[in-house]
């Protein structure tokens, strides 16, 4: 059971829904996630058990500074505009529902911060789990953030990316903890 689970403090907790967007889910796109389709099924079960529900977006920066230049001759695919409808997040949002769209691979940051304020645990989903949650989790927790990775509400570029990943966030323990969608929906006792 996790520690979310065992105090019942989903409430309090707010959930960090990372780059799901069609960019990742097209199956003809260098970025596509092999298990997005499963990774957005459990997003979508979980949505519904927290008040707070942060989407954040991956949209390329077109001044591509820096290393970035290098990075879009790599991927040069996904040199889309930031209006691309490839950017455009796949589930519809509901209610009160927050969007933060960056350049970067972290999403932390002091609007993420902002949009966090109140909550000192945050539930991270979404894609890829060895680049962009990686990097918003690393943050969150230098911040003094917890955060519940959801093994199964999460897909990286490979498998083997995504294993290596959660392998990492699980040497943070105890800021970091990760399991699975349906240990963190159990009842608390």
């Amino acid at each position: 059971m996790t520690p979310l689970a065992r105090t019942g403090q989903r409430e309090n907790a707010a959930l960090v829904v990372i780059d799901m967007q069609r960019i990742f889910q097209e199956p003809q796109s260098q970025w596509f996630v092999s298990n997005y389709q499963d990774v957005e099924q459990n997003v979508r079960k979980l949505r519904d058990s927290f008040e707070q529900v942060i989407w954040t977006r991956f949209v390329r920066d077109p001044q591509e500074l820096g290393a970035w230049a290098d990075y879009y001759n790599k991927w040069d695919e996904c040199r889309e505009e930031p209006e691309s409808d490839r950017w455009n997040i796949t589930l519809p949002l509901q209610g009160n529902e927050q969007v933060l769209s960056l350049p970067t691979f972290t999403k932390w940051g002091a609007e993420l911060a902002r949009m966090t304020e109140g909550y000192q645990h945050l539930v991270v989903v979404g894609v890829a789990t060895d680049c962009c949650v990686l990097s918003t989790v690393l943050g969150a927790v230098d911040a003094g953030k917890h955060v519940t990775v959801v093994s199964d509400a999460c897909g990286g570029a490979t498998p083997r990316a995504h294993d290596q990943a959660l392998e990492l966030m699980e040497l943070l323990s105890p800021m970091v903890t990760v399991c699975t969608s349906e240990s963190l929906l159990e009842p608390a006792n």
